[in-house]
């Protein structure tokens, strides 16, 4: 039987790569996101691709969804999020608004419990699945200067570690990847939004070359690199693998 992907925030660069790869797989991958034509702009060179606009916020909507890829193809075998979530860095925490801190944090912990629990719930009926986490190990390291990103990635860490725990006995498994920022996500307009300091194309290049300089391996890893580390999680090959993050940041932290 073929399996059924699900990618929150699929419209992104990061979805896209990955969807490619498992499609090659003979994956059948559906694209979720709020933004019907940045879908549909992602689909376009994909096989075997659904695209559907759901907002990972909306609890019925995510759950509606995910009972639909199931009556109508038969089962959700990979759910992976990577929705946006509003991240505000560059301020020091004495200086931060409480929203803007609390915000990330929130969104985070909402959308992916959203999307996780739907996930389970079908696959621990079903003996068999695989959740993704996807964040920058902020919480893990500890990470001056990035606002409410490393509470939030915390609180992913601690819901892959929980919720691992508790659907591996029905064969689920719950696993992780810390990225600590992909060159070719990072543009100027991007990190412009986290912090309009950070948008032009000198800052740009500045913050690449520092997070380059802060790994192991002194080069970021690039995004074919990581959305074939998410794919491998994914697959079969990796049933040994649940509760934890894989360390994908070129040994940026230990």
């Amino acid at each position: 039987m073929t399996k059924n992907a699900v990618i929150y925030g699929g419209g992104g660069a990061i979805g896209t790569a990955v969807a490619t790869i498992l499609a090659k797989q003979g994956v059948r991958v559906h694209l979720v996101g709020r933004t019907l034509e940045r879908l549909q702009q992602a689909a376009g060179g994909i096989e075997s691709v659904e695209v559907a606009v759901v907002d990972a916020l909306d609890e019925a909507a995510v759950v509606a969804h995910a009972e639909s890829v199931v009556e109508r193809f038969g089962s959700l075998d990979i759910s992976l999020n990577l929705v946006a979530r509003g991240d505000v860095q560059g301020t020091p925490l004495i200086e931060m608004a409480a929203e803007d801190f609390l915000a990330p944090v929130a969104n985070a912990a909402r959308a992916h419990f959203n999307t996780a629990r739907a996930a389970a719930r079908i696959m621990t009926t079903r003996g068999s699945g695989v959740i993704v986490v996807l964040n920058s190990g902020s919480g893990h390291a500890g990470s001056p200067m990035m606002g409410g990103t490393g509470p939030a990635d915390a609180a992913l860490d601690s819901l892959c570690r929980n919720l691992a725990y508790e659907t591996g006995p029905s064969g689920v498994r719950v696993v992780g990847v810390w990225v600590a920022g992909i060159p070719e996500t990072l543009t100027p307009e991007k990190l412009g939004a986290v912090n309009p300091a950070m948008g032009t194309p000198e800052a740009h290049q500045g913050v690449l070359n520092h997070l380059a300089s802060l790994r192991m391996t002194k080069r970021s890893p690039r995004l074919a690199e990581v959305a074939e580390t998410v794919a491998f999680l994914a697959s079969d090959h990796a049933r040994g693998i649940t509760g934890t993050f894989v360390n994908a940041t070129g040994g940026m932290f230990t």
